[in-house]
This record gives structure tokens, C-alpha cells and sequence, in this order.
């Protein structure tokens, strides 16, 4: 995957947008960025990582991924919050996928924390 287009749609390539987080090197700066790199996790099936940035309050014990499930795009529809600075953040979002032949759409408003520095994904509302 290197030099090739990061999945999460920032038009960079990915070892110099959600490479270096998803490898550890590098932590999201903002809200908006976990959410691109939980993303691009997604959609190269990363499942520790995910794991690993979600907060410890809501995260699952394990984590599943659907085989089979092809991402398609991600689109930023809004950020609330979030930046470097702050300490909560909301991130609208539109994830597309294909499942089986049929195209996906998830809609959803993220909520993230930052804690001693690192931001933590914390729960979704489906729009």
C-alpha cells in the first residue's frame, strides 16, 4: 500500500496520511484524524488498531470485521471541536462500502475524547 492513495479520501498518499498511525510511528493529531485513520483501518482490516483507539468504557472485548465488505470512500461532512487543543470532538461522516454486490452507506456523527494526549473514538449516532 505504500505510496498509494490513502483510503480515507485526504487525496495524500497513505505513508504520509494514515500510514504512520496505523503502523504506530505517529498519533492523530485531531478528532478528524483518528476518524480517517479508523477508516483507513477498516478497510485494510486492522482490527488492534481499531481496538486500540477506541475508548475503554465502550470498546468491545473483541471486534469482528464483516469478510467480504469492500470500502469505497469516506467523506468528512462536518467537524465539531476536536482540534489539537480540546479535549472532545465530533466528526460527521459518510462511509461507503459494497457488501455482496450491494453498495452500503453509513451515516454517522462520532463523539471522541483526548486523554493524556491521545484521542479515543467513544460512540456513534446513526443518522
Amino acid at each position: 500500500m505504500p505510496n498509494s492513495p490513502c483510503p480515507c479520501g485526504s487525496g495524500r498518499s497513505f505513508d504520509d496520511c494514515c500510514g504512520p498511525h496505523l503502523c504506530g510511528q505517529t498519533i492523530p493529531p485531531t478528532a478528524e484524524a483518528l476518524m480517517r485513520s479508523r477508516y483507513s483501518a477498516f478497510a485494510t482490516e486492522q482490527v488492534d488498531y481499531l481496538l486500540a483507539t477506541w475508548h475503554p468504557t465502550t470498546r468491545p472485548a473483541t471486534l469482528t470485521l464483516e469478510p467480504g465488505i469492500r470500502w469505497l470512500g469516506l467523506k468528512i461532512l462536518s467537524t465539531e471541536a476536536g482540534g489539537a487543543v480540546d479535549q472532545e470532538g465530533w466528526v460527521t461522516f459518510v462511509a461507503r462500502s459494497k457488501f455482496q454486490g450491494r453498495a452500503q452507506r453509513l451515516q454517522e456523527r462520532s463523539r471522541f475524547v483526548r486523554e493524556h494526549g491521545r484521542w479515543f473514538y467513544v460512540e456513534g449516532e446513526l443518522s
